[in-house]
């Protein structure tokens, strides 16, 4: 029979509970309860079921979500016995929230804390530019957000270039894919007018990601303006409330982002006649105004006014010629516009011809690309992804 010291023997138990799973990949799930903080650095909490209870360390930093008694959570990590106390305790490694009614609970505490802090109001909120030069747009390649957002933003503004930062949406990499989309994007935002954060909805654990304290505090230090549209109109997640404008969807996202290009052209076109109305006003109120003076001075200057008279009836036929002109130009502005549409590459696409896209951009011949390099032709309807094979000059 070995014999140990009370150290030695504490030792052996942790070395046997370590050698059961040396990669720390328990997880454990279970109601939180009483649920305690110190110095603002150690935690301790017990993990309870209808019939056991295991107690539990963690770190502040360990933990991404706010945690409270009653919530349901799945820890990872591992056991210990500590020398000092002789008591078994689980290492958390990781903490996640399990269950609707836990992300309920979690997402109305952070709610509340960062609406304490300022985050959400609508002082601090800034424009976006009419007419953006240039988006970033923060979603999943895969995503039909992704697609419905182009589509859009397409059919409503045409020209305007957008950047897509590809980041997952959900999942365990979610969040630090997002913030590392902001951190590149505050690297280089005289690069562009507005940045947009989109996903398509689904329930609160697939949103879990745009509910996270970090993305919300990620959106808020954005240092140009941000468009949030996540999932339908009846999702709400935190970083729309933190974003400087909150879409109902990705396809709201892109209404709100850029004009209609109809709109714009009607707007001009009031614009016009509003400035022709008020000229022939202000010339015709003037004709009256001179026919007055005129009637009450022509007996003492009937000469004189005669000639005045004539040079009036020579600004008003060079006025009608002023005026011609002008809906002459109106109508050249139409042509124009009608011109600038059938010139439309989307235009062109639909009658058979394609866009072809490499590496540095737009292909126009073959000294634009290499043998095996990867392109992309843009048809009216859909993409193609195609591969250099043999170049003939």
């Amino acid at each position: 029979m070995q014999t140990f010291s009370v150290s030695e023997y504490l030792n052996f138990l942790n070395e046997t509970l370590a050698s059961v799973d040396p990669y720390h990949t328990i997880a454990i799930e279970g109601e939180v309860a009483d649920f305690k903080v110190s110095q603002q650095k150690w935690i301790w909490f017990d993990l309870k079921d209808e019939s056991g209870l295991l107690s539990c360390f963690a770190t502040t930093w360990t933990l991404k979500v706010p945690v409270e008694d009653g919530m349901k959570v799945k820890i990872t990590g591992y056991p210990k016995v500590y020398s000092k106390s002789g008591k078994m305790s689980f290492t958390v490694n990781t903490l996640e929230l399990v269950g609707e009614g836990t992300l309920k609970k979690a997402y109305d505490l952070l709610k509340k804390k960062l609406q304490t802090e300022g985050l959400f109001d609508d002082s601090r909120k800034r424009d976006l530019p009419k007419f953006p030069a240039k988006i970033a747009l923060i979603t999943s390649r895969e995503a039909a957000a992704y697609t419905d957002f182009v589509r859009i933003l397409n059919n409503r503004w045409g020209g305007v270039e957008v950047d897509l930062l590809p980041v997952a949406v959900q999942g365990q990499s979610a969040v630090e894919e997002i913030l590392q989309a902001f951190k590149w994007l505050n690297l280089h935002v005289s690069d562009y007018s507005v940045c947009v954060l989109t996903r398509g909805g689904g329930s609160m654990e697939d949103l879990i990601a745009f509910n996270s304290e970090d993305v919300a505090r990620a959106v808020y230090a954005s240092k140009i303006p941000v468009v949030c549209g996540i999932g339908h109109e009846r999702d709400e997640c935190l970083a729309e409330y933190v974003a400087d404008v909150r879409a109902s969807t990705p396809s709201n996202a892109a209404e709100i982002v850029v004009p209609n290009r109809g709109e714009v052209m009607s707007e001009l076109n009031f614009t016009i006649e509003q400035i022709s109305g008020s000229l022939d006003y202000q010339i015709k109120s003037l004709s009256h105004n001179i026919d007055r003076i005129f009637s009450s001075i022509e007996h003492y200057a009937s000469a004189p006014l005669t000639k005045c008279r004539d040079l009036f009836v020579k600004l008003e036929r060079n006025f009608d010629q002023y005026l011609f002109n002008l809906y002459s130009l109106t109508e050249e502005i139409n042509g124009w516009q009608k011109l600038l549409v059938n010139l439309d590459p989307k235009s062109l696409l639909k009658r058979g011809y394609s866009i072809v896209r490499g590496k540095k951009g737009i292909i126009r011949s073959t000294a634009d690309v290499v043998r095996g390099e990867e392109i992309m032709v843009e048809l009216s309807k859909g993409n193609l992804s195609a591969k250099i094979t043999e170049l003939n000059n």
